[in-house]
């Protein structure tokens, strides 16, 4: 009972709504997830050609080592270009997941923005890395100015955290930062730290987010007697 409890305590604001929209609309809810699948799935595909690594290599592959002005310009795209060494059916499965339920909750033009500040936060924390140098907790080594940084895998951990937030779900989103924290522990690489920039980042918006409810609630004045909820259903 005590587990049951506490699941309806901490999901079930947020199954509510997700439940609601998949019932009455099914997979016209979540276009924008859908499109982000079949954009990664196809730039999986192309991967696996010479000529299409290339074009991919071109428009989404984004490195510390390149110029700023073009690692920004390929930044929005390499969120959906699958990680060369990791199974594409892992980022696949975290989109559909994550992002469907951004989705529903967030909407579509929040949803994009959490996922792209979160990106762009992995992505500048791996030049600021490598320029502070090898030595200290979040520094990182030359070398990984060469790596590949691509991959939905920041974006889907920001996103997360944002809508246990916004849905306070605050003990899942808690498990999902330790994760990451021991990810690092466990194998220090660019991809795990960059996590962690990215659930900074979504910290930051968090709080942001909540000091300016509370100043509009000021500038309100005493609620009207109506309980405050969770977010309603964003179209």
């Amino acid at each position: 009972m005590k587990a049951a409890a506490f699941a309806r305590r901490e999901w079930g604001p947020l199954y509510a709504p997700v439940r609601q929209a998949l019932v009455a609309r099914r997979w016209r809810a979540i276009p924008l997830t859908l499109a982000a699948v079949g954009l990664t799935a196809g730039f999986y595909v192309l991967q696996q050609q010479s000529w299409g690594l290339r074009m991919v290599h071109g428009i989404g592959f984004v490195r510390a080592e390149d110029p700023l002005w073009l690692a920004l310009l390929r930044t929005p795209l390499s969120l959906f270009v699958p990680a060369l060494d990791l199974p594409v059916w892992g980022a696949l499965a975290q989109i559909l997941l994550v992002f469907g339920v951004a989705e529903i909750t967030l909407g579509r033009w929040r949803t994009l923005a959490v996922a792209y500040v979160s990106t762009l936060a992995g992505t500048t924390y791996a030049r600021i890395g490598i320029a502070v140098g090898p030595d200290g907790p979040f520094s990182l080594p030359a070398s990984d100015a060469h790596i590949v940084d691509t991959g939905p895998s920041a974006a889907v951990v920001g996103l997360a955290v944002f809508v246990c937030y916004r849905y306070g779900a605050y003990v899942t989103a808690a498990l999902v930062i330790v994760a990451m924290i021991i990810e690092v522990i466990v194998k220090p690489n660019l991809a795990g730290k960059e996590h962690l920039a990215a659930i900074a980042a979504v910290l930051v918006v968090c709080v942001a987010e909540a000091l300016w409810r509370r100043r509009r609630r000021g500038r309100q004045g005493p609620a009207s007697g109506r309980r405050s909820g969770a977010p309603p259903i964003r179209s």
